[in-house]
């Protein structure tokens, strides 16, 4: 046994939603090996221990843009159509060099905040990857193709640039250590491409078994020109080519009708609420309670860290509670248990990963997180889940481990050089970006 963590309470998220107190977590070769409420006779190499401690599995980031963390806080009083112009601005700016420190930066933010796997879903796909390869997070990463294409236009997937970007990321990254990284077909949304993109990408992901990351209907005006347009909603004029015939997770879902839902469901997509994202935008919630009662999984997600402000799924795990029961009017609309099923299991299964990751079980992957109770906000606990979800904060994680190896504890990031990574920024992509600014 390479690692023993002894007497912590062990939040599972398994089918039982089973906790357990004073128990012990053996880990070896990468994998949970041995849970107990008795300490194992195996003497381990490395003993952690739990006391005042809980531990649960790492937190699945559903939705993020990784390679924007170097514009946090810039367009944050802006109003959506200056915020966008100003967003366009730094993104002709912005360069692999640019977006791998970002990513790097990012990631470390999600690793403190106990986040042990990622989608992305943005530009700069094989910049991403690379910082997602060095640091030891997992990640499931799209390129988030846009792409007007006139209707007497020709169409080729061969030689169109963002789809032979896909294909070369796909060739290069694509079950990555046996699966750490994966990669997704991805488009930004209906609105910004059409059905030739659509169909050439879902054929392409047809034939390599990839996923589908898309935003879909996060406003009222969204669903409102696509109707105009089409005469069918985002969601239907999707299916009509074959996006959600694929295992598809899908941003937002704010404003599907009930029908759009009911297809989802039946597709087995996944809605990804970002709450505090959506709230900071002025864009509405998702509503959660429909979705699942229409069969469709809920994940959550903290938006890239230019929009969210942060990458604290504790922050967005509470956002959605509190959201979902402020829309029902009701303290029960949405248990603490649910919040922290989407944030975990119900995120594993959005990424493919539900039989590796997103519970505590025997030959599980060990993607787990230490969350320190002994701070003042966090006592006394009557109910572990509810502290988690209400009380708790991302600077309460004291570890992160990914398949087995530490990649935060105490302060310290093993895989990352973070002094190397903030000179990066400081030095190169900061003025790289902002050169000229007024």
């Amino acid at each position: 046994m390479n690692i023993l963590i002894s007497n912590v309470t062990v939040v599972t998220m398994n089918e039982k939603a089973e906790i357990l107190f004073g128990a012990y977590l053996g880990v070896e070769a990468g994998r949970i090996s041995y849970l107990s409420k008795t300490p194992p006779e195996e003497k381990p190499k490395t003993i952690i221990d739990g006391t005042g401690m809980v531990l649960m599995p790492g937190f699945v980031n559903c939705h993020t843009q990784l390679a924007t963390t170097a514009l946090r806080s810039y367009l944050d009083d802006l109003g959506n159509t200056e915020a966008l112009k100003e967003q366009l601005k730094k993104e002709a700016k912005m360069d692999t060099r640019c977006a791998k420190a970002s990513a790097l930066l990012g990631i470390a933010e999600c690793l403190r905040f106990g986040i042990t796997s990622v989608s992305d879903l943005y530009y700069y796909p094989d910049a991403t990857a690379q910082a997602i390869a060095e640091s030891g997070i997992k990640g499931n990463i799209a390129l988030s193709a846009y792409r007007f294409i006139d209707e007497n236009e020709e169409f080729d997937f061969d030689t169109d640039e963002q789809c032979q970007e896909l294909v070369r990321v796909t060739e290069k990254w694509n079950g990555f250590e046996e699966g750490r990284i994966r990669i997704d077909a991805g488009i930004h949304a209906e609105y910004t491409g059409n059905y030739k993109l659509w169909e050439g990408l879902v054929g392409f992901a047809a034939e390599k078994k990839l996923g589908f990351q898309l935003h879909l209907a996060q406003t009222q005006n969204e669903t409102d020109s696509c109707m105009e347009r089409t005469g069918l909603g985002p969601a239907e004029l999707l299916n009509c080519h074959g996006v959600f015939n694929l295992p598809a997770t899908a941003v937002g879902c704010a404003k599907l009708s009930d029908a759009e839902i009911k297809l989802l469901g039946k597709k087995k997509a996944t809605a990804v609420a970002c709450p505090l994202t959506a709230a900071k935008k002025g864009q509405p919630a998702t509503p959660v309670l429909d979705c699942v009662q229409g069969g469709m999984n809920v994940s959550l997600g903290t938006g890239g860290a230019w929009d969210a402000g942060n990458l604290d799924m504790f922050e967005v795990m509470r956002g959605i509670a509190l959201a979902t029961r402020a829309s029902g009017g009701s303290a029960d609309a949405l248990p603490s248990f649910a919040a922290l099923m989407m944030a975990t299991a119900c995120g594993a299964r959005a990424q493919g990963r539900e039989e590796s990751c997103g519970m505590i079980k025997l030959g599980m992957d060990a993607d787990l997180i230490l969350v320190d109770f002994s701070a003042p906000h966090l006592m006394p606990c009557h109910n572990v889940p509810n502290a988690l979800v209400f009380s708790a904060k991302g600077g309460d994680v004291a570890m992160t481990m990914v398949r087995g190896k530490i990649l935060y504890q105490n302060g310290q990031f093993p895989t990352i050089d973070l002094k190397a990574v903030v000179e990066e920024l400081t030095q190169y992509a900061i003025p790289h970006l902002f050169t000229g600014e007024q």
